[in-house]
């Protein structure tokens, strides 16, 4: 799915115009690329079905977006993208994935103190030559050290939001062979990290070479690092590296609940395992005097067999949750219904894609009570912020909503920034 890497090429050029101090085209680029982060469906599937005119329907993408989305699909770049790269230092796009460092702080560091990278910023920081600056303070210069530490640990993994498309797609393509039979994604992904430094995916097969086959012929793997009959490498398209592993139908729920939880978990199943006259591995629990298999095929038969109740994969890692699990005591976690509404929307007033009412709608669609249109005030003009005019007019719709809408309410509010 190629949706998100055009979409952080739209954002990247988006703040190099910025930088640039060109008007108006970084707030259209943002609002495609947020538009991109948002569709369902693949943009490569849309324009082979419908074609240019197709993208062109993709709310925010006119038609010179919509060729750059084109170009991209047919020759995997964007020669405007290419060509804008080239007009800064390389090292300054990346400073701006730096929290707290936007266009305008970095043009002002690459201006002033002929900053071009992290690690000439890092120096700077450490010479504390960005406190004397105009705009940003000792404060800043504290914060932007810290959230340079973030990134740093961070760089080599990925939110989990931008992986969740690729490996959707990788499993719901395999998912379509017969010859698979159970299909899900484990380790921290499966527990829901905020970040994930690889992908792990779990199948149990009749024909393990089928899935290999494919699994390394689709058009997300970048590059093949190994393939064999239980286990492959990969790296992604976007930098990951990814194992796929095949395993026995038997052995399904041992496998998932090995691969799921962390180290540190899985030490401490295995003491209790141990304990009960029990070896525990991904191929099952045996008896450790018989070597008898007498669970494996489901998660739940491994937990209950150990003496303990069935703990989420997002609660496995030895947190306290295998003794809650022994008391019958571990905690509900949330879930998409407990959700009852969000505080921080934009709409189309500002640089959203939606009107207000095309937000509520799709809100109590979902089982929202409540949501918050916070548009850009004035002071973001490059995000067509609201003047006061604006901003009153906006509120009198979001009044008049309110009076029609019953068991649904929309606040107000605004982002000064």
């Amino acid at each position: 799915m190629k949706n998100l890497e055009i979409a952080k090429i739209f954002y990247e050029m988006a703040d190099i115009l910025e930088m640039q101090d060109v008007q108006w085209k970084p707030r259209a680029y943002r609002k495609a690329a947020r538009a991109l982060e948002s569709l369902s469906e693949d943009v490569e599937d849309i324009y082979k079905k419908k074609g240019l005119k197709g993208l062109e329907k993709i709310p925010g993408i006119g038609e010179r977006l919509a060729k750059k989305i084109v170009q991209y699909i047919e020759t995997g770049k964007i020669n405007e993208y290419e060509r804008l790269k080239k007009t800064l230092p390389p090292g300054l796009t990346e400073m701006m994935e730096v929290m707290g460092l936007g266009p305008k702080k970095v043009k002002v560091l690459y201006k002033k103190l002929k900053i071009k990278n992290i690690k000439e910023l890092e120096k700077a920081i450490k010479e504390h030559k960005l406190r004397n600056l105009f705009g940003f303070g000792e404060k800043t210069e504290k914060n932007i050290l810290e959230s340079l530490q973030l990134y740093k640990q961070r760089s080599k993994r990925m939110l989990i939001g931008f992986v969740l498309p690729l490996v959707n797609n990788i499993v719901n393509e395999l998912k379509k062979l017969k010859e698979v039979h159970n299909i899900v994604p484990v380790g921290s992904f499966r527990r829901c990290k905020e970040t994930v430094g690889d992908i792990d995916i779990l199948v149990t097969s009749s024909n393990p070479n089928k899935v290999m086959d494919t699994f390394v012929k689709l058009p997300e793997i970048k590059k093949v690092l190994a393939k064999g009959t239980t286990k492959s490498m990969v790296i992604l398209s976007n930098g990951l590296q990814a194992d796929l592993r095949v395993v026995e139908d038997k052995s399904f729920g041992s496998a998932l609940q090995y691969f799921t939880g962390n180290k540190d978990h899985n030490i401490e199943l295995r003491k209790i395992a141990i304990k009960k006259g029990y070896k525990l591995s991904e191929y099952g629990l045996f008896e450790k005097r018989t070597n008898k298999m007498v669970a494996g095929k489901t998660e739940e038969e491994v937990y209950k067999k150990l003496g303990l109740r069935y703990i989420p994969p997002e609660l496995r890692e030895n947190r306290g949750e295998i003794e809650a699990a022994k008391r019958g005591k571990l905690p509900n976690l949330v879930e998409y219904r407990d959700i009852k509404g969000d505080l921080h929307i934009h709409s189309k007033y500002s640089d959203g894609t939606a009107t207000i009412k095309e937000i509520a709608d799709a809100a109590r669609k979902i089982g929202y009570k409540y949501i918050c249109i916070t548009d850009h005030s004035k002071s973001r003009a490059i995000a067509h912020g609201l003047k006061e005019d604006t901003l009153l007019k906006q509120i009198k719709e979001i009044k008049k909503l309110n009076r029609k809408l019953k068991g649904f309410r929309i606040f107000t509010g605004c982002e000064d920034k």
